[in-house]
């Protein structure tokens, strides 16, 4: 046991993050510490980070692979202390356990490891907050699954910030990034009624996905209604409706969910989608809420980013959420 997470994760390609003896101005790479040859002591740390490197399983081609090290390259861009809200990060103890491996040639291999690193995550240091960085949509649902391995009791919830339902039929198209949250209801892992999704929009979704959603009671709020009625007001909406229905509330972020003149790499980016403070305040008040106990990062292209626009993007997402985190923590 005390040999978890070595078995099924790989370290990152390179370190990104250096250690440091500084204690205030911290950059993000000197802040989060990375697995070293000893096994930690895990009572110490507050969040998790765990890369999940697949992108075979997406629709589109894709290199959300090679996300997760992009990313931790581009922590060194970033400060620990969030002038928004005059908060630090550097209160909170983050370590980074590396990527969950992947199997070359065999996607559902890989399914399997990543559902069993979830598993034994929540199994070895279920005390701490995890974050994962994709890989492809798919994983969401591996992860999720894993969770539920470990908390069979537990009645589990999805905030979905999406362009699309990712409903697609598992007969049709197999575990891919575009079936996720079908895959989940249909292995009755959760129900469609604990699904909300947030962001979808215009000429991205058809009519037979909008009526499988009805049909199974998920719950979604399009971009346009929810910049009229105020995106705030529609994440804190979600999550009440869900802290009375759930015991564990997880929120996947799928950089499709902005608009392609702010997220040009999202392998499926399309006109008409959120803004990045619009994201941001949202993954933030989430981060904010007791139940919500998991975030991941998924579909984000680095191949066809530009300037880094759309990876800084992400890495303000994970900083944003650990804020809410951090906010919730100061009221405990």
């Amino acid at each position: 046991m005390t040999d978890y997470p070595y078995p099924m994760l790989d370290r990152p390609d390179m370190i990104w993050s250096k250690q440091t003896n500084k204690k205030s101005d911290l950059k993000v790479h000197e802040w989060i510490e990375t697995l070293g040859d000893k096994v930690p002591d895990w009572s110490g740390y507050d969040v998790t980070l765990l890369g999940v490197p697949l992108s075979k399983s997406s629709i589109s081609t894709s290199a959300a692979c090679e996300n997760p090290e992009v990313m931790r390259r581009a922590w060194k861009s970033f400060e620990t202390y969030n002038l928004d809200e005059d908060l630090d990060l550097s209160v909170l103890k983050v370590l980074d356990l590396g990527n969950v491996k992947q199997h070359t040639t065999d996607i559902l291999q890989t399914h399997e490891n990543i559902k069993e690193a979830m598993a034994s995550l929540r199994t070895y240091h279920p005390h701490t907050l995890p974050i994962m960085m994709g890989g492809d949509h798919s994983i969401t649902a591996m992860l999720i699954k894993g969770w539920k391995q470990i908390h069979p009791d537990e009645r589990i919830g999805i905030l979905q910030f999406d362009t699309h339902f990712d409903l697609r039929d598992l007969k049709e198209l197999g575990p891919a990034n575009g079936t996720p949250i079908r895959n989940l209801i249909e292995s009755e892992t959760i129900k469609g009624k604990h699904v909300h999704n947030i962001g979808l929009h215009g000429f991205f979704n058809s009519r037979a996905l909008r009526d499988y959603a009805d049909k199974h009671g998920v719950c979604y709020t399009t971009m346009k209604k929810a910049r009229k009625q105020g995106m705030n007001s529609v994440v804190n909406e979600a999550l009440k409706k869900l802290e009375s229905e759930v015991d564990t509330i997880y929120v996947t972020v799928d950089m499709d969910v902005l608009d392609i003149t702010q997220n040009p790499a999202a392998p499926a980016a399309t006109p008409g989608g959120m803004y990045t403070h619009e994201l941001f305040d949202a993954v933030q008040i989430a981060g904010e809420h007791p139940k919500v106990k998991a975030m991941d990062i998924v579909c984000l292209d680095p191949r066809k980013d530009v300037g880094d626009m759309a990876v800084k993007s992400a890495v303000h997402v994970m900083l944003s959420f650990l804020t809410g985190y951090c906010r919730r923590s100061e009221d405990e």
